[in-house]
């Protein structure tokens, strides 16, 4: 697999870092991941930094 380096915000990896937990947690994964996952895609898609 080729690696790819890209620079990241910080809600950028915050979010792929929360996508990872959650897919780690996934049985036991908390309503509360879940939001921030959604809150945050959808700030990022809006442009809101």
């Amino acid at each position: 697999m080729k690696k790819v380096k890209v620079e990241l915000t910080e809600k950028e990896n915050d979010l792929i870092q929360a996508i990872r937990n959650y897919r780690k947690s996934y049985i036991f994964a908390s309503r509360q991941i879940e939001l921030f996952i959604e809150t945050t895609l959808a700030e990022l898609m809006a442009g809101e930094e």
